[in-house]
């Protein structure tokens, strides 16, 4: 920003000032450009002509006849016009507007002139392209010839600079064919950006050990990514700066759209990437919500790429089109006993659909009623809407015992079943808070499903497990059973480990919290004997399952992934510079997440938004979330073995493979996952001591440091303090972090979201929600679930357009788009030209993805393995590391892309 001054007064020349382009000459060695400025100020409005002089550039022109020349392809790509009407726009514009300004490139030198003391500079190049030769093609590319001195030196980076009128992408630059420039990055207009845009050289350079003419650039161009931390961030920028959660709610709407700041002293959180709009106007510490004039920001290069934009954008088309039907169903006819049930079986999947049923027999003579579901069939079968692939007829009243103890271990949430330490279990709760929580389960309740053995030798042996919800939800109960249409319990799910290897549930759990305990408070339901007893053990299991979607929503998948990451990387683009290894290695796999997470506040977990309206908790929900950050996230947890040895899933054996000896052998999550954790691992080991062969140089890095210091104080402030963060003073404890962080932006962020279409589309299997409590025999719907027990079961979980619309969310949202870059694969290697250490370890690891695919398929197909194969038995695909586009329930990307 350029400080002038008029009359005696110095004024800022402001983002909205536009400097055309007057004049551009060398004069005695220095480039000097006159542009013409408006500016703001509380003085008349009036225009300055000024004159910047550029950098020195005596060494770029010494003696003509010995300047040398390098040839150079510039590949670039431009923005789609997208609609019709923007197409004819630009073709009138290059019917009849000025022809374009060029795109202005300069080289610098790794090496500073000996007697400036500055980098040495080629003369500045220009690449014209008229508006009517701009294509739409992937990319196109131009040849340009930059003059430098004979003593010039090799190439470090280059200056780019747009004298056109729009943006473009610039993909790379290769120079001579030797040295490369992989930019991948928005250039924006001179009149926006008044600054030079700078990249860098592919190659890897710790910060010390940078190429001296590169020193002040690399320190310069993370200066301008940081920001000062004011004022309204533009879709143009490129600042990451962090923020509290002040978004979510809209008080302006009225006091049911306020949510609560989360971040800070009262609600702990993590901060996300800071978008600077102006507060509500009845909430001055609210953000408001985007609009057409303030769009929700991210950093441009974090942008959705076209093919991703398309993707979403035909998927909210088939959302719309899927419910259609539903919704007009339920307006004309009403919605009682209706639901959609599967035609057809996993084994039959091309056959099978999802079609909507009525318990009233009489509805199907009704030829409104036969006509629309006619026309619903037919637009899944024009849409190729498949139903949920790891759902059969057999769970059209809830799943089945063995396939509801299958999915802890082998579904879209295999990450809460814990080995059972102590029996009753006992509540963490703070007694002075929520009143001594006692467990009502006993003895009795499981001692005639233990074929024989004690409930202490039964625990000894590793044979009873638990989903355990009860902690984190009932907090929560008593609000959300005040919300209209929603009824909760925070529930206890006893498994036993049978000789198949496979978990049978022989106790739930339900309970609601009280001041005092009383037998209402708290009931246990085992395996039926009778009918009726049937019907309210599967109402128990939805109660379960209402929790455990909450739980895996909210906590495992949005918190522990999306909010908890979303720090490191924005750390990681202050702090560390694109020439830093330990950046190139996480590029891939920042890809896409602080987007995806502007995305979730703009549409998915803000107020009266897609999360609210099918979770439980309801507006409670990022309140939920909150408490679970501040009482049970714990980063050095995070990880694959860790967590499986904190839950008692497993325990270190140096006899076993990975050093872990799973208490259920056949774990599909845990077996699967331990391959790609132990992969990612090994190449993180290979990648860090390659560049940190001592601990010393861990603790020089001055950059390194930054990032992973600024992620905890900052990014995680309210947590800062905490004793169990991870020191980072070796390579081990840096291999460490990096493992950690991969692993749960690409395998475990694999598992808890490619699979939510698959596994929980049909509500009866997996409800998000459920409608209403389990009958008591004081209740006055007792007498109802007595005489039809389906009726008031279908009364119970989501109704038939809840279900619908929820069902379209998850298929929209559990898709892979085409632009989809899967682990092990890496568009760029050229960093690494030279290390051949380096690019045969991506090598070895992109072979070894591909080999744990055929290792997954053929245990998928080992009829011993009786939780992922055998007869109504569904694979474990979610950790298949290749996937095509679509949802496909199986599939690895590099990051957090949904």
């Amino acid at each position: 920003m350029a400080l002038v001054s008029i009359l005696g007064h110095p004024h800022k020349l402001s983002k909205t000032s536009s400097a055309p382009l007057i004049s551009s000459f060398h004069i005695n060695g220095y480039h000097q450009k006159t542009h013409k400025f408006s500016y703001k100020t509380n003085l008349p409005r009036r225009k300055v002509v000024m004159t910047l002089l550029a950098a020195p550039t005596q060494h770029v022109v010494q003696e003509k006849s010995a300047a040398v020349t390098l040839t150079a392809l510039v590949t670039v790509k431009f923005k789609k016009s997208g609609s019709l009407k923007e197409a004819i726009r630009r073709s009138v514009e290059a019917a009849t507007g000025p022809q374009e300004g060029g795109v202005i490139l300069q080289l610098v030198s790794k090496d500073l002139d000996p007697e400036t003391r500055k980098p040495k500079l080629s003369e500045e190049a220009e690449i014209q392209w008229s508006k009517s030769h701009k294509s739409e093609a992937d990319h196109q590319t131009y040849k340009v010839n930059f003059k430098i001195h004979p003593k010039f030196g090799v190439p470090g980076a280059i200056y780019v600079c747009n004298q056109n009128e729009e943006e473009f992408f610039l993909m790379s630059v290769s120079v001579e064919g030797i040295v490369n420039f992989a930019c991948r990055s928005w250039i924006q207009p001179a009149k926006v950006a008044f600054e030079r845009r700078i990249f860098f050289c592919d190659k890897a350079y710790l910060p010390s050990h940078t190429p001296k003419g590169l020193i002040e650039l690399r320190q310069k161009e993370l200066k301008d990514l940081q920001g000062d931390g004011k004022g309204i961030r533009l879709p143009t920028d490129r600042i990451y700066d962090y923020d509290v959660y002040n978004d979510l709610g809209n008080p302006d709407k009225g006091p049911d759209y306020a949510r609560p700041t989360l971040g800070g002293k009262n609600n702990p959180y993590p901060r996300r990437c800071r978008t600077g709009r102006p507060p509500t106007t009845t909430d001055m510490q609210a953000e408001a919500p985007p609009s057409p004039s303030l769009p929700a920001y991210v950093p441009r290069d974090e942008e959705y790429e076209e093919q991703k934009q398309d993707f979403l954008s035909h998927g909210r088309l088939k959302v719309v089109l899927r419910v259609v039907i539903p919704v007009l169903i339920a307006k004309i006819l009403g919605e009682k006993n209706l639901y959609l049930a599967v035609d057809g079986d996993h084994q039959q999947q091309s056959k099978s659909n999802l079609k909507i049923v009525s318990l009233d027999k009489l509805l199907y003579r009704n030829l409104i009623f036969k006509v629309l579901i006619k026309v619903h069939e037919l637009i899944e079968k024009i849409l190729e809407l498949d139903p949920p692939k790891y759902i059969s007829k057999d769970v059209i009243w809830g799943l089945p015992d063995d396939e509801f103890g299958r999915r802890v271990l082998a579904g879209v949430n295999p990450v809460n079943i814990e080995k059972l330490k102590v029996f009753p279990p006992v509540s963490k709760l703070d007694p002075s808070i929520y009143s001594p929580q006692e467990s009502a389960l006993k003895e009795e309740h499981i001692i005639s499903f233990l074929e024989g053995t004690s409930v202490q030798q039964a625990i000894d042996e590793d044979k009873l497990f638990i989903l355990d919800h009860h902690d984190i939800y009932l907090p929560f109960v008593d609000r959300i059973n005040a919300i209209e249409g929603r009824k909760t319990y925070a529930t206890r799910t006893i498994f036993f480990l049978t000789p198949l290897g496979t978990l049978k549930p022989i106790a739930i759990e339900l309970s609601l919290p009280s001041a005092e305990e009383t037998a209402s408070s708290k009931q246990v339901l085992s395996p039926p004997n009778d009918g009726l007893s049937y019907w309210l053990w599967q109402l128990a299991k939805e109660h379960v399952c209402s929790n455990d979607e909450a739980i895996h929503t909210l906590v495992n998948h949005w918190l522990k992934i999306h909010a908890c990451m979303e720090p490191f990387f924005i750390a990681a683009h202050r702090n560390l510079s694109l020439m830093h290894p330990i950046y190139k290695l996480l590029d891939p796999h920042m890809r896409y997440l602080i987007k995806t997470n502007s995305f979730s506040r703009d549409i998915l977990i803000n107020a009266d938004a897609v999360i609210e309206t099918f979770n439980a908790p309801a507006k409670y929900c990022m309140e939920l979330s909150c408490f679970a950050y501040r009482d049970w996230w714990r980063f050095d947890l995070q990880g694959l073995p860790a967590d499986l040895i904190r839950r008692g899933m497993a325990v270190p054996d140096s006899r076993y493979p990975h050093g872990l000896r799973l208490t259920i052998e056949d774990y599909p999550y845990a077996q699967d996952g331990l391959l790609i954790w132990r992969a990612i691992e090994n190449l993180v080991t290979q990648y860090v001591n390659y560049y940190y062969p001592d601990a010393i140089i861990v603790q020089n890095d001055t950059e390194l440091q930054a990032w992973y210091n600024e992620s905890i104080n900052t990014g995680h402030a309210d947590i800062c303090n905490a004793t169990w963060w991870p020191k980072l003073l070796t390579p081990k404890d840096l291999i460490s972090i990096l493992t950690n962080i991969i692993w749960t932006v690409s395998g475990q962020h694999a598992v808890l979201n490619f699979g939510q279409y698959s596994y929980s589309a049909y509500t009866p299997a997996r409800p998000p929600f459920m409608r209403r409590l389990l009958p008591s025999e004081d209740d006055p719907a007792y007498e109802h679930f007595l005489r039809n027990p389906q009726e008031y079961f279908l009364s119970s979980v989501p109704s038939l357009t809840q279900a619908a619309k929820y069902a379209a969310f998850l298929y929209a949202g559990s898709g892979h788009s085409p632009d989809e870059e899967y682990i092990g694969e890496r568009k760029n290697l050229s960093s690494w030209s030279g290390d051949t250490e380096i690019l045969e370890a991506f090598y070895r690891f992109s072979v070894e993805m591909k080999t744990i695919e055929q290792e997954i398929e053929r245990r998928n197909s080992d009829p011993t393995l009786r939780n992922r194969c055998g007869d109504k038995i569904f694979p474990f695909e979610l950790l298949i590391p290749s996937s095509e586009s679509g949802t496909t329930s199986r599939g690895i990307p590099n990051s957090v892309t949904a």
